[in-house]
């Protein structure tokens, strides 16, 4: 069931012209355990710190943190999508982001911060992916599950961010790509020019490779 205010399109705009913006994470997270798909459980559940809304109605990523929500993660992932993505967007464009935003979410469940008192995973705001509970869309959910059972990750199987920004409209959004980043729009570009998920990804995300996740399927 969706929302019955649905997001507009200025609140989808904004983010897509500010991109997702890292959080600030701990200092010693680039020396945490490394954890490889294989050896690694696919996540239930994912905890969200939900934040106060600014005068717009929007997360504010500078706002208090109110509570932290357990998601189920496939819901999580299903819930961010077309707030990251246009659900009118290429299929192709929408299932690399798909695998974009689960490696992102699986990444931080595996790495998880306290900040004022509270532990979790993510956020609800453009510090680390924005969630609207109960907006997913069609395309964007179709995009999740033909996509739920690959991974993107590092030759040895290492589960890494995949993190990702807005870019430019009809670009390609060379850029980024030198920077290990994925362009929102560039992904759509690339998309309109035939190629196809795992291209776009190889595109943006060099040194990594798809694989499948042992004993998830796709719905």
């Amino acid at each position: 069931m969706y929302k019955n205010q649905r997001r507009t399109l200025v609140s989808i705009l904004t983010t897509l012209v500010f991109g997702t913006l890292c959080a600030t994470l701990p200092a010693n997270l680039a020396k945490a355990q490394t954890y490889m798909v294989g050896s690694t459980g696919f996540p239930s559940n994912i905890r969200v710190a939900i934040r106060e809304t600014n005068s717009s109605g929007e997360p504010d990523p500078r706002g208090r943190i109110i509570y932290v929500s357990t998601v189920n993660f496939d819901q999580y992932c299903r819930d961010v999508l077309p707030n990251e993505w246009f659900p009118n967007w290429n299929p192709a464009a929408l299932e690399a982001g798909a695998i974009a935003v689960k490696m992102f979410a699986w990444f931080h469940h595996l790495h998880p911060v306290t900040i004022d008192g509270y532990t979790f995973d993510v956020d609800n705001t453009v510090n680390f992916q924005t969630y609207r509970a109960q907006s997913d869309q069609p395309s964007t959910d179709q995009a999740y599950y033909a996509t739920r059972n690959l991974a993107f990750v590092k030759p040895n199987k290492e589960i890494v961010e995949l993190n990702y920004r807005a870019g430019y409209e009809n670009n390609p959004n060379w850029q980024y790509r030198n920077a290990g980043i994925m362009a929102q729009w560039g992904s759509e570009y690339w998309a309109n020019q035939g190629r196809t998920p795992l291209q776009i990804l190889e595109f943006y995300y060099i040194g990594r490779m798809l694989t499948t996740i042992p004993g998830v399927g796709r719905s």
